[in-house]
């Protein structure tokens, strides 16, 4: 396991203190290794400006300490990623993560820790589609995870959730999630009737010969980002008050030495849900795909919490070793450690799993569409290459003028001269929802749109920012200022030709993912395979970003070919 990054391995590192807490979060089901570009674009302003997790290319490198070039630089940042991928590998791949996995459990000595899942699990690939999440059941199962909570675990049925969990061999655990008040009153299934808890709100685990208290925190908006009707029984929410509440609680009468919220909130919410809510020794955070190397400890009325993010798609594996005094946690030492297939050897149990699970999908998965033209991505605030292939598909297809495709931090990415199949399109659209429209929209609609996503993109409190990029476009171009006021963000529309878009003028728009209900057209995937395999080769000639205001001295923008 010796690689020529920043140290000779990097996954050696002497044990501290008596429990290690190990936390993977953001994997969307990707049981093989992938390729996987992080963003050119990370905007934060106000209280995050230039503080990670809002630190991108060489400003994020400086921020840790990272040399440029190493292996590690090229797990967390887009720098030379083409360039970088070839020489370094693939990440990820749930053999290579179980590996990683057994010798830091070995290291740390039987009963000494905990393997953690942030959740966005059991959605992102085909196999999990097909199998409605069982795949990764099974696969979580194998690797031995401990405790988990969810987001968009709740995009397949209600039913159907329930079922993956029960069938789960570690706990499902969600402090805010609750029934809504017609369902607790119809008496419907809880884990608590009289809190009106669905599921667990946390477990306590002995770790090291220490009583830990894991806290879920699932994804607070979930019926807004994603069909309130798969699952109509259940309310959520970031419960700030309640889980103070919860945590006092659990200090009380349970008396933890330590107590953890694992969450899918996102990182910027989290770091002000840590100013907020005293007693959490630590917040192990997923939902935007943040890969922070470093933890940030944030101050609030009883001491001290530490706030981490272990990014997405199974490229990390964070690990958190708390070392314990007569009062509680007295120390701790924190690594993000990539999982790099080329430096961990496959392990044969998990490989035979993964094998297993994915050959009666094999044709399918395999089927070439069409040859990358250039690097195919996703990850980043505004337009990936991947995102405009999506919209240019919709367009032709579609024959629209205009075409939308949401912002999703998920999907892999695809090297130049590689073959796109039918898998990498899948690992793109695989939804529970994925029917797609062609209708007419008012320019004024248009903007509305584009303004709504805007606002929860660069809203100022965290706590109304729900986590995903800006919505993709194509066919169209226009002037973005962030820090504009809400409603005043968005300017200068115009179609590719040039010509503005006019508000009382009537356009042709194609789309996706539709939340309110189900859009009559025919699954994404099914409407970009047509297009590629009409096309042969996967070329983006024009990438529709906006120009961007405002955000020239922002460290969380790299070489983006639009500033203002």
């Amino acid at each position: 396991m010796r690689g020529p990054g920043n140290a000779p391995d990097l996954y050696a590192a002497k044990p501290f203190g008596q429990a290690r807490l190990m936390h993977f979060t953001d994997c969307h089901a990707q049981l093989l290794p992938v390729h996987f570009r992080e963003p050119n674009v990370n905007l934060g302003f106000g209280d995050a400006l230039n503080r990670p997790p809002h630190l991108v290319g060489d400003a994020l490198l400086d921020y840790a300490g990272i040399r440029p070039g190493s292996e590690f630089a090229h797990a967390i940042s887009h720098l030379n990623f083409t360039e970088a991928a070839e020489t370094y590998g693939k990440v990820g791949g749930f053999a290579h993560l179980q590996t990683l996995v057994n010798r830091l459990r070995q290291e740390s000595g039987s009963g000494n820790s905990l393997l953690l899942d942030g959740g966005d699990t059991w959605q992102g690939s085909a196999t999990a589609y097909w199998t409605r999440g069982r795949d990764m059941v099974g696969a979580c199962n194998l690797l031995g995870v401990d405790v988990m909570t969810g987001h968009w675990e709740f995009t397949y049925q209600d039913t159907e959730v329930i079922k993956n969990i029960s069938d789960f061999g570690g706990e499902f655990v969600a402090q805010n999630i609750l029934l809504t008040e017609d369902a607790l009153f119809e008496g419907a299934e809880a884990y608590d009737e009289d809190s009106g808890h669905v599921f667990r709100p946390y477990t306590l685990r002995s770790v090291g010969g220490r009583t830990i208290a894991v806290i879920g925190q699932a994804f607070p908006y979930t019926p807004i980002a994603n069909p309130s009707r798969f699952i109509p029984d259940w309310t959520f929410g970031i419960r700030a008050d309640e889980l103070q509440i919860l945590v006092d609680n659990i200090r009380e009468q349970d008396q933890p030495d330590a107590v953890v919220l694992l969450s899918h909130n996102g990182m910027d919410v989290d770091l002000k849900l840590a100013r907020v809510v005293s007693g959490l020794d630590a917040i192990l955070g997923g939902h935007t795909h943040d890969g922070v190397p470093l933890p940030i400890v944030v101050d609030n009325a009883s001491g001290k919490t530490i706030v981490t993010n272990a990014g997405s798609n199974g490229k990390f594996l964070g690990v958190l070793d708390l070392d314990f005094g007569a009062s509680g946690v007295r120390d701790f030492r924190y690594r993000l450690l990539p999982v790099f297939a080329n430096l961990l050897p496959a392990d044969a149990e998990m490989s035979a799993y993964v094998a297993r699970a994915r050959e009666p999908w094999l044709d399918a998965l395999e089927e070439p569409l069409a040859v990358a033209d250039q690097l195919l991505y996703r990850r980043g605030n505004f337009n990936g290459t991947f995102d405009q292939i999506i919209c240019d598909a919709q367009r032709a297809v579609g024959d629209s003028q205009i075409a939308f495709s949401p912002g999703f931090r998920w999907g892999t990415s695809v090297l130049p001269g590689d073959t796109v199949t039918m898998e990498r399109v899948m690992d793109q659209t695989c939804i529970t929802y994925p029917e797609t429209y062609v209708r007419d929209m008012t320019g004024e609609q248009i903007k509305l749109i584009l303004e709504d996503v805007c606002d929860n993109l660069f809203n100022p409190d965290p706590f109304y920012q729900q986590g995903g990029d800006m919505v993709r476009t194509g066919g169209m171009n226009y002037v973005c200022e962030p820090q504009a006021r809400s409603g005043q963000r968005i300017s200068e529309m115009t179609l590719d030709d040039g010509t503005p878009v006019e508000a009382r003028k009537n356009y042709r728009v194609a789309g996706w993912a539709t939340v309110g209900s189900q859009a009559p057209g025919p699954p994404i995937w099914a409407v970009v395979a047509t297009y590629l395999k009409d096309v042969e080769v996967a070329r983006v000639d024009k990438l529709n970003t906006p120009v961007l205001k405002g955000v020239g001295a922002n460290q969380g923008i790299s070489e983006y070919p639009g500033l203002s």
